[in-house]
């Protein structure tokens, strides 16, 4: 085991709001490392399906400091953005550590924080977790239960149709990522349900005209309004945390005009090893793909973060009591704004600043501490 005594702070996750995190802390003057467990920053997006674009044009796609590179009204894909965090990693100097999976962070007696992460053990007085909402994939029971000849993906480890089997699909979620594989599903040739409720949608094509004159009408929603100071946004949260988001680059229009085969019943069991719906129906398909959302599992922090919502009990990322535990990444942190790209820089700088007050009072502490006893040392 390796010790490292003296860190200020450690950041878990090179994400966006990792990195931006760091960056911040940087400017305040507060080293820190960032642990993170892929090879290379940005491999959780190059993950992602390969078709996968962001929901915000480039201009609102940077991180503190950096603009994103290329056109600003681009619309920039999952690689794209891998790319970007690689590179911001690296022009900004951050002490960026790959392959180093986080699996224990545990408070000390003396209210510092032990990180454990792949043999190596650290410690240090704030740790920032920034592992993100989309880590843990979940997926039904029922999955279980279906004939073992159907390919089963979760939308993590899907990447393009040429995954797919012969034959009918079924795409179980009907939030943001179902729509988008069903529309390459059926694109591909495939005969293509999509199972689940859908949860709204924007009203307009996201890359036509009127959406480029409400962007900044949504941008605004997103950031003063969709936040956890006012009782709409308050109720938001707990909507989509929930699970479900509303349908945004592929909307209900675009499904049914391209023989997307929509049902609002549920998958909740099997026949004969077929999927079947709350309905009754029984489909005959070759291939699911569940695009069922994840989960979070923070059982590696002792002591537990969570409160009786199963999310951690912050406030803006901030852990009031258990100080020098912090969270950014967090679905609907602080606001909509925090599951945009845009907004990483925000809930960064916040948590950031309140690192830095937390330093600062340390070391007035500690200097009032190194006066008296100097005095106390000339008295005797």
């Amino acid at each position: 085991m390796t010790n490292n005594q003296d860190l200020a702070t450690i950041v878990v996750g090179a994400g966006q709001t990792g990195l931006s995190t760091a960056y911040v802390l940087r400017q305040h003057g507060i080293p820190c490392i960032v642990l993170d467990e892929d090879p290379r920053v940005g491999d959780q997006w190059r993950q992602r399906y390969d078709s996968l674009r962001l929901n915000t044009p480039a201009m609102w796609d940077g991180l503190p400091g950096r603009p994103f590179p290329g056109p600003r009204a681009g619309w920039p894909t999952g690689r794209d953005m891998g790319d970007h965090l690689e590179s911001y990693a690296a022009t900004t100097g951050l002490d960026v550590r790959c392959g180093m999976p986080v699996s224990r962070v545990e408070q000390c007696a003396d209210g510092r924080w032990a990180v454990t992460a792949r043999g190596e053990h650290f410690e240090t007085r704030n740790v920032v977790i920034a592992t993100g909402g989309e880590h843990h994939p979940r997926v039904p029971d029922v999955a279980d239960q279906l004939d073992p000849g159907i390919r089963q993906l979760h939308s993590s480890d899907y990447h393009n149709p040429g995954q797919l089997l012969p034959g009918p699909v079924l795409v179980v979620g009907a939030s943001q990522s179902g729509a988008d594989l069903a529309m390459e599903s059926v694109a591909s040739g495939h005969q293509t349900w999509l199972s689940g409720a859908v949860k709204g949608q924007i009203p307009f094509d996201l890359e036509s005209g009127r959406a480029r004159v409400a962007a900044p009408v949504l941008w605004f929603l997103a950031n003063h309004v969709l936040t956890m100071r006012t009782p709409v946004g308050r109720r938001m949260q707990s909507q989509i945390r929930a699970g479900g988001t509303p349908l945004v680059r592929h909307r209900t229009t675009d499904l049914d005009a391209a023989g997307v085969r929509r049902v609002a019943a549920r998958t909740v069991g099997a026949t004969g090893g077929l999927p079947t719906l709350a309905d009754g129906t029984v489909l005959d398909v070759a291939n699911v793909l569940w695009c069922t959302g994840f989960r979070q599992d923070f059982s590696f922090i002792v002591p537990s973060p969570l409160g009786e919502s199963g999310w951690p009990r912050d406030d803006g990322g901030v852990m009031p009591d258990l100080p020098g535990l912090y969270f950014v990444g967090l679905l609907f942190q602080s606001g909509f704004y925090s599951m945009l790209i845009g907004g990483a820089g925000r809930d960064a700088a916040r948590v950031a600043d309140h690192i830095a007050r937390r330093e600062r009072a340390g070391s007035r502490r500690a200097a009032g501490s190194g006066r008296g006893a100097a005095r106390a040392a000339l008295g005797a």
